[in-house]
Order: C-alpha cells, then structure tokens, then sequence
C-alpha cells in the first residue's frame, strides 16, 4: 500500500508538498482569526471543511472584516 504512495514521480510529490504548504498556512490564519474573534462556528466549519484555502481566504478577507481584531485600526 505504501509501496503505491512512494512511487509518484519527484515533480508530482513537489506540487503535493507545496499544495501542503499553501493549505497549512492559510488554514492556520483562518483558524488564527477565527479563534481570537470567538467565532466558534466558522473556527468549526474551517477546521472540519478542505477547500484548498479558498473558503480560508474568502474568510479572512471578505466575511472577518467586521472585527478585524488589530488594535488601533479604523474601519
């Protein structure tokens, strides 16, 4: 079984790792923002739902952007 996994050509693991590294970091500031605005729900929705950073960027950019959570900012 494992066997199957190490056999995928180097270019093709390149683009899973960094597929890997695109979705842990914008995973991680969603759940970041979500957490420090005590938006239980969406913190749940975005731990549990894959949508390869896009539902985390719509997030931090277009749905947080009523309480930004940064001290001193206007809105």
């Amino acid at each position: 079984m494992f066997n199957d996994i190490l056999a995928v050509p180097l270019d093709r693991q390149l683009w899973y790792v960094a597929l890997f590294a695109w979705v842990v970091v914008w995973k991680g500031l969603a759940l970041w923002k979500a957490g420090r605005q005590g938006q239980q729900w969406w913190f749940v929705g975005l731990l549990v739902v894959n949508t390869l950073g896009i539902l985390e960027i719509l997030y931090i950019y277009v749905f947080s952007r009523g309480a930004s959570g940064f001290k001193g900012q206007k809105e």
